[in-house]
């Protein structure tokens, strides 16, 4: 069956339509939330929750992306949610006045492991983290970036742009280090 066809028979409250896609996505969207929260319960109540509200909202969906490339916004929305409320408290910033160079190396030295780049991007400050991580673990551009975070593109360039720096930074002093 394809994916359309069910995904119609779910926007007709079809259960074993709605399983079909809970069984295809679950894994990859629990993998979504982990590596935004950290926690394994916390990461299936927030894949739950965002199943549930996809379920809830699925005649919004158009299909003009695929199913999953919806829903994964919905995980990563209810995640930035979660800790959010986690922290009760944001502090706003408006960026819009910075000057965004762009700068598209993202290269980094030799010898440095994927987990020592996985430990670097969580140690980064929340505002950079999440523009970073969507961006290159997710995959998302920087409109895309901008929608889900309700920040303007040109403050998700300049996010991005720091959030590298930042990166690059902590992965150079890791190095030295770790050198010595």
């Amino acid at each position: 069956m394809f994916q359309i066809d069910i995904v119609e028979q779910c926007k007709a409250n079809n259960r074993s339509a709605q399983l079909k896609l809970y069984k295809q996505y679950c894994d990859g969207m629990y993998c979504v939330a982990i590596r935004f929260l950290k926690n394994s319960d916390d990461a299936e109540d927030v894949t739950q929750e965002a199943f549930i509200k996809a379920f809830q909202k699925i005649h919004q969906f158009k299909g003009d992306v695929t199913f999953g490339a919806w829903l994964k916004r919905i995980v990563i929305n209810k995640s930035i949610d979660f800790l959010k409320a986690k922290q009760q408290k944001l502090v706003a910033l408006d960026e819009g006045y910075m000057h965004v160079a762009t700068d598209d190396n993202w290269a980094i030295e030799e010898g440095i492991s994927l987990e020592e780049v996985k430990q670097a991007i969580e140690s980064l400050p929340e505002k950079y983290k999440f523009v970073v991580m969507m961006f290159l673990m997710e995959g998302f551009d920087h409109n895309e970036i901008s929608q889900v975070l309700n920040i303007s593109e040109s403050a998700c360039r300049t996010r991005l742009s720091r959030g590298k720096g930042c990166l690059k930074e902590l992965l150079k002093n890791k190095r030295y280090v770790s050198g010595s």
